[in-house]
């Protein structure tokens, strides 16, 4: 199994719990925790949210998922084994669309340059509208 072996390698032992989470993860890409924990109790109804909430910061303390905040609401969790992104948000279907990081190399080289910022746009979204919903009526 997978997630038992990238788990031990972080010198974690595998949990069920631990298990659970991280396959919904996978398997529901950008989720709330909430999500996360609907998923979960489809197979294993007595997974509490907080138990949700321990396991995903355990799991995000090693590497093995990454949370961002993608517009309204908490903070959204995917696997850290996906390509390394940026989030665009569309602010009136909700769709997240992910682009590769170069994207915004000049965005974050402005801030750097003009600011003296550094930022990590993984860990946020780009509010707006997606081509769909901008050239509806």
């Amino acid at each position: 199994m997978a997630e038992k072996h990238e788990l031990h390698e972080k010198g974690l032992r595998l949990t069920p719990q631990r298990e659970l989470v991280l396959s919904a993860v996978r398997e529901l890409g950008h989720a709330t925790p909430e999500e996360v924990a609907e998923k979960v109790r489809q197979t294993h109804p007595g997974i509490n949210l907080s138990t949700v909430y321990r396991n995903l910061e355990t799991l995000e303390n090693v590497g093995l998922v990454q949370h961002a905040h993608l517009g309204h609401g908490g903070v959204r969790y995917h696997a850290a084994n996906e390509d390394i992104h940026a989030h665009l948000n569309c602010e009136h279907c909700g769709t997240i669309i992910e682009v590769p990081i170069d994207v915004t190399a000049a965005l974050t080289q402005a801030l750097i340059d003009g600011y003296g910022f550094h930022t990590d746009v993984t860990h946020i979204a780009i509010a707006g509208r997606c081509e769909s919903c901008f050239t509806k009526p």
